[in-house]
C-alpha cells in the first residue's frame, strides 16, 4: 500500500511515517504539513490511504477528503485529530473517511485501523465483480438511469454506516454489496436466503461472512450506546437504537460501558437490515 500523510505539525507526520515503515504496511510516497499543496500532491500521486489531520489552516480535513474523493473516489483516508466534536466527527464520517483517530497518538490503534482499511482494500478488488455476478443485465436504454438510481442507493447506505462509524469494518463492504444487489433487483432482505446466496457468490462458508458483517454491526452498536451516553436526546441516537437495533441491546451495551454490567448487547443481521432498508426507504 502507498500513503501520503497530511499534518499542519511536522512532529505528527513523523510519528505516523515511523509506525507506518518500522511496521512494514506499506510505502510513504509523500507527506506535506500545507494542505493546499498536499490535495494537489494526492491527485498527483495517486496514494492508496491518506492519513489526514482535521483542523489545518487553509483547508480543513473534511475539505481535503471532499476535493480529492471528487476526482478519485478511490482514495481511502483515515482522520487523526484531536477533535473530539461528534458533529464534526459525523460531517468527516459522511465526507467518507474510513476511520476517526483521536490524537494523542496511540501506536497500536494506528496499526489496527491501518490494517482493517489495507485489508478493506485488497477485498475491494475481489468484491467489485460480485456485483455484475449477482445483478442482472439491464437494458442498454435503461443503463444510465439505473446506474444513477444504484449510485444514489449505495450513497444512502453508506452515508447510514458512516453516521454509526462502521466504514472501517471488513463487514461493511459485505453489507454495502449485499443492499447493493437487493435494490438492483428490487427484493427484500430474507433472513433465510439472501446471506446464503451472497457467500455462495463469494465461494465461502456462510459462516465466515456472517461472521464478518456481525463483528461490523458489533461495532455500530457500541458507537451508537457510546453516543447515547453523551447524548441520549440526541436525534441520531434516537432514530437509529430503534431501527438498526433493538433498543434493549442498545441499553445492554451502555450498561457495558459504563462499567455497570459485564455482559454488553448481543445486535442481531436480521434487525439491522431490517433497520437499513427501513431508514432507506423513509
Amino acid at each position: 500500500m502507498k500513503f501520503y500523510i497530511l499534518d499542519d505539525l511536522i512532529s505528527s507526520v513523523k510519528v505516523m511515517s515511523n509506525i507506518i515503515e518500522s511496521s512494514n504496511l506499506g510505502e510513504i510516497i509523500g507527506t506535506n504539513t500545507n494542505s493546499e499543496k498536499g490535495v494537489a500532491e494526492i491527485l498527483a500521486k495517486k496514494p492508496d490511504i491518506v492519513l489526514v489531520d482535521l483542523l489545518m489552516p487553509v483547508k480543513d480535513g473534511i475539505t481535503v477528503v471532499n476535493e480529492v474523493r471528487e476526482v478519485n473516489p478511490d482514495i481511502s483516508f483515515i482522520m487523526v485529530s484531536q477533535v473530539v466534536d461528534k458533529n464534526m466527527i459525523s460531517d468527516a464520517y459522511n465526507a467518507g473517511i474510513e476511520f476517526f483517530i483521536t490524537k494523542p497518538n496511540n501506536r497500536i490503534e494506528i496499526e489496527n485501523v491501518i490494517r482493517r482499511v489495507i485489508e478493506k482494500k485488497q477485498m475491494e478488488t475481489v468484491l467489485s465483480g460480485i456485483r455484475s455476478v449477482m445483478g442482472q443485465p439491464s437494458p442498454a436504454s435503461q443503463h444510465a438511469t439505473s446506474e444513477k438510481s444504484g449510485d444514489e442507493f449505495t450513497a444512502k447506505v453508506k452515508k447510514i454506516l458512516g453516521s454509526v462509524g462502521m466504514l472501517g469494518e471488513s463487514g461493511t463492504k459485505d453489507i454495502l454489496n449485499v443492499c447493493s444487489y437487493l435494490n438492483r433487483n428490487n427484493l427484500n432482505y430474507d433472513s433465510k436466503t439472501t446471506l446464503n446466496d451472497y457467500a455462495a457468490h463469494l465461494n465461502e462458508d456462510p459462516k465466515s461472512v456472517k461472521q464478518r458483517i456481525r463483528r461490523a454491526i458489533k461495532r455500530g452498536l457500541t458507537n451508537v450506546a457510546s453516543l447515547g451516553i453523551e447524548d441520549y436526546y440526541s436525534d441520531s441516537f434516537d432514530e437509529y437504537s430503534h431501527t438498526l437495533f433493538n433498543f434493549d441491546t442498545v441499553r445492554m451495551e451502555m450498561d457495558l460501558l459504563r462499567g455497570k454490567s459485564q455482559y454488553g448487547g448481543r445486535p442481531t443481521i436480521d434487525r439491522f437490515f431490517e433497520g437499513l432498508e427501513a431508514l432507506c426507504e423513509d
